[in-house]
């Protein structure tokens, strides 16, 4: 599986991250012609290589057209500065599917903790702080070349924010800005002794939305290029973000699963309560849930209930069974899976779209699965039988793989 890891030793920010995706070869005309999908003008993107303490490093930089302002004042205030507008524009423009998601997501973090900092409801938040075109080209920008690269999964080192305090329109903020702090909620960092903004607001965005876990390289990534994109500072470290594109190996290392499984047994639990509790369980971040029927003491029936979760989960698992159903005790252990990589994909058929799993083994389709509920909705509202519905998606999915 394709995946990613930035080492954040000297913070990221939208056009670090953007000059590293240069650097690691999404080519700058793929960039610019994927961005001009988007009805956004008054900008200039410009890309150079520069050096940073000795290492060479992609620097962009999005320069708007200040002689143009006072003519496009209004119009950029009306049509790119609340969320809703923001949004508009990425889902009505001609990008991928899978790029318009990544780049919605990420404004919408984005916006709700703005929103929490300023005390206002999301809807009426006004980008201020990251210059509204200077987002939606750092966000935007940073779907396309995830996509182009066909990341799977990012992994990111224990953030550097920096120090002391910034100027901003607000005033004078603490670093790391109080947006930034929102986002990094559950995210690792540390501040050392550099008094800038190291972790800009979408940098901490990006990061936070499309992360999948913190703190180190997981154990089963093996890096195969590594590029860097500079930042605008002069420091006496690097201003630049390390990022590591390789390969999740097809196993986790024995012993080194962050997986494990909890179980309890239980005769005398009332069985319309299994569905909330499963429910329940799926919300709060389990992996999978499953039900056993037993045989225990003295020959009674009874259900053993079992929970696939991450490590780090437990304790919310473990409330949750004894809170919710007549558990007095359970076991857990460790597990380790082999699990074949899974991409989803968009089918067209003539009834509609359905979302496709296709799960690979060593470089090989083994398994193509359509998405049962896209394919029931269709089942129902058409009359039409439902293995019909799958067998088209299946023979369909083989056009866009």
């Amino acid at each position: 599986m394709k995946a990613m890891y930035l080492d954040c030793f000297s913070g990221i920010s939208g056009n670090m991250f953007l000059g590293a995706l240069l650097d690691a070869g999404v080519p700058e005309q793929h960039l610019r012609e994927e961005l001009k999908k988007l009805p956004v003008s008054g900008y200039e993107i410009q890309i150079e290589r520069v050096k940073k303490c000795g290492i060479s490093a992609t620097y962009l930089d999005v320069k708007l057209h200040e002689h143009k302002h006072d003519h496009h004042h209004d119009h950029h205030e009306h049509h790119h500065r609340h969320l809703a507008d923001i949004l508009t524009i990425i889902h009505e423009s001609a990008l991928a599917p899978g790029v318009k998601a990544n780049s919605i997501n990420i404004f919408n973090h984005l916006a709700k903790a703005e929103a929490k900092v300023h005390g206002t409801s999301v809807e009426q938040i006004h980008f201020h702080e990251v210059g509204a075109v200077d987002a939606i080209i750092d966000i935007v920008g940073a779907a396309i070349g995830l996509d182009w690269l066909n990341i799977n999964k990012i992994y990111t080192s224990r953030l550097h924010v920096g120090n002391g305090f910034i100027h901003c329109d607000h005033g004078v903020m603490p670093v790391p800005a109080p947006a930034t702090a929102e986002l990094l909620q559950n995210i690792p960092y540390y501040s050392g002794d550099i008094h800038k903004e190291l972790v800009t607001p979408t940098g901490a965005a990006i990061i936070a939305t499309l992360g999948s876990g913190f703190g180190s390289m997981p154990e089963n990534f093996i890096s195969q290029t590594i590029a860097y994109g500079a930042g605008t500072w002069e420091l006496s470290i690097p201003n630049v973000l390390r990022m590591h594109i390789g390969e999740l190996t097809e196993y986790s290392a024995v012993g080194n699963s962050d997986k494990i499984v909890v179980e309890t047994n239980m005769d005398d639990l009332n069985p319309q309560v299994y569905e909330y509790v499963m429910d329940k369980l799926l919300t709060a971040g389990a992996n999978d849930v499953w039900l056993t029927p037993i045989i225990m003491k003295k020959n009674r029936p009874a259900t053993q209930l079992s929970v696939l979760t991450e490590q780090h989960n437990l304790t919310k698992i473990v409330n949750i069974i004894f809170t919710e159903t007549s558990s007095i005790g359970m076991r857990y252990y460790s597990v380790d899976r082999a699990i074949t990589e899974r991409k989803f994909i968009q089918v067209t058929t003539d009834w509609g779209e359905i979302q496709v799993k296709v799960c690979t083994h060593n470089g090989q389709i083994v398994t193509i699965s359509p998405e049962y509920e896209d394919c029931k909705k269709i089942a129902y509202s058409l009359d039409i039988p439902l293995k019909t519905i799958q067998q088209k998606a299946v023979e369909n999915a083989w056009k866009y793989i």
